[in-house]
């Protein structure tokens, strides 16, 4: 899987996609300092998405020209390139759900979070205040950090990515502007958890230092294959490694964050979490599997399989019980990470093309479903428990409509996005011989069906009740966000050659 090529010592061109972020979030903080804040949300919103549109016009021109660089710190390979390119088009998406202030005054966002929540002060903010600028440097932070973490060509490297995409999220889910409460528990239980896992993850790269004698995953490679050392030292170190990785993946056993923190956390930021740290999250786990651990295979398939299986019942099972639309979606998340580990163990290239069709594919279908999430509300702001939801096709026709052909693509259904992502990975599977996961998805994939289909009967065959809200007319960025995450998940389930041809060239690591 190794490509011959020239290892520059520092290419600016192959790292300016990050380069151009992190400087955009560094701007972000200096226009918080010293521009007026009744121009600052227009000016934030500007620079955070000429800055992603600058950097995807980066990732083009690198097109196929893969390198390692920063003292073989960053790999820009073909994965990279392609997990980079799609962490920023789901970016921009994702920012315009972030920078929408038509639906309430103010935005999603607090104006400011060191009020003491439920207080007069914390009521009148809610309800006449800007909302909080600095969502735009933090999400400019995390998706950086992203891009860093999906090309990490060394253990440290990742981890240092690790906490730059994580420390702003933790931020950002506690900025809800309704709900403070429960956006202060959200984040504080995403922080300890992080916390955790991030720990694990540093103790796993001590462990695998003290194998290798390097960090790097091309040396832990060679030593894996050359032997003679100390397995537990190998083994227990992996271990470490993924519960770092699978905790941001939010795969069974670390899935507990997952319900809470999606459902707490302001709506825009639990959709960029759901569709671009995913992204990240299983771009690591890809590198890792396939270029540093790939000689330890053999040890890796059944366990990853058998929490993929977990993955799988478990979200599907504990999503038939939910009465929260965001809670409802947090453990289609869960179940979708399992769907996702199929196509990571598979461990062949048909595995890698699927995982990253995948990706995008599930990427675009969740920013869809919460951007329609925003907005359905009432005056207290947005009604996400499902007893609201009844009687809403009636009520608004067009969104109903909308959000069930989104929950038809969750569940898989034929010219959808998602039927698409999941024949591929099970065929992957299959190539694979792992044909066992695929029963067990299959089986996922029909009680998942269950929870999908009762919103959408709730929606179409029950009356309206006095307490259904309206559904709020979208502003221009909301309309845009879910006008391209719609069609996204049709053309991708209709005519999905062009990307699936795109996935198939990309899948080949440098190492």
């Amino acid at each position: 899987m190794n490509d011959k090529l020239q290892l520059p010592h520092l290419d600016y061109a192959a790292l300016a996609p990050m380069l151009i972020l992190f400087g955009i979030a560094c701007v972000g903080v200096l226009v918080e300092g010293f521009v007026p804040r009744r121009v600052r949300h227009s000016v934030q919103l500007t620079l955070a998405l000429a800055g992603l549109v600058a950097a995807l016009v980066m990732v083009i021109r690198q097109g196929d020209k893969p390198v390692i660089t920063a003292a073989s710190a960053v790999a820009i390979d073909k994965p990279g390139l392609f997990l980079s390119g799609a962490i920023i088009v789901l970016g921009i998406v994702a920012l315009l759900l972030i920078g929408e202030r038509t639906l309430e005054p103010g935005g999603a966002f607090v104006a400011q979070a060191a009020v003491t929540a439920n207080t007069d002060r914390d009521r009148e903010q809610a309800a006449r205040g800007g909302g909080a600028t600095e969502v735009f440097p933090l999400a400019m932070f995390a998706l950086g950090g992203m891009l860093l973490f999906a090309t990490a060509n060394d253990l440290l490297t990742m981890f240092v990515a690790l906490e730059v995409f994580s420390l702003p999220l933790y931020l950002l889910c506690a900025l809800a502007r309704r709900r403070r409460l429960l956006s202060q528990e959200a984040a504080m239980k995403y922080f300890l958890l992080g916390s955790f896992a991030s720990a694990f993850f540093l103790f796993g790269i001590a462990l695998v230092y003290g194998y290798a004698g390097q960090v790097d995953f091309k040396a832990i490679s060679a030593a894996v294959h050359a032997g003679g050392k100390d397995d537990i030292l190998l083994y227990v170190g992996l271990a470490m490694l993924a519960i770092g990785l699978l905790f941001k993946a939010a795969a069974v056993p670390f899935h507990v964050w997952t319900p809470d923190v999606y459902q707490g956390a302001p709506t825009p930021i639990t959709a960029l979490m759901a569709a671009c740290t995913k992204v990240a999250a299983f771009g690591g786990l890809l590198r890792l599997v396939y270029v540093g651990f790939e000689g330890t295979k053999w040890t890796i398939q059944p366990v990853l399989g058998t929490i993929a299986v977990l993955t799988m019942i478990v979200g599907a099972i504990l999503a038939v019980t939910q009465t929260d639309i965001k809670r409802l979606l947090a453990y289609s998340s869960i179940a979708n990470a399992g769907y996702l580990l199929i196509g990571v163990i598979s461990l062949n290239e048909k595995g890698l093309s699927s995982s990253l069709f995948y990706l995008v594919a599930y990427g675009f279908t969740v920013l869809a479903a919460f951007g329609v999430v925003t907005l359905v509300r009432d005056a207290d702001g947005e009604a996400t428990h499902l007893s609201r939801w009844a009687g809403l096709g009636r009520r608004s026709p067009l969104y109903a409509s909308l959000f069930t052909f989104i929950l038809l693509a969750f569940a898989g259904l034929p010219l959808t996005s998602g039927f698409t992502a999941k024949v591929g990975v099970f065929a992957a599977a299959v190539d694979g011989d792992q044909t066992w996961l695929v029963i067990a998805g299959v089986v996922s994939s029909a009680i998942l069906a269950f929870p999908y289909l009762r919103v959408v009967v709730m929606m179409w065959l029950s009356e309206p009740a006095e307490s259904t809200p309206a559904v709020s007319i979208p502003g221009a960025m909301t309309a845009a966000a879910l006008v391209i995450g719609t069609v996204a998940t049709l053309v991708l389930g209709v005519a999905p050659g062009a990307l699936l041809e795109v996935t198939q060239n990309a899948g080949r690591f440098l190492s």
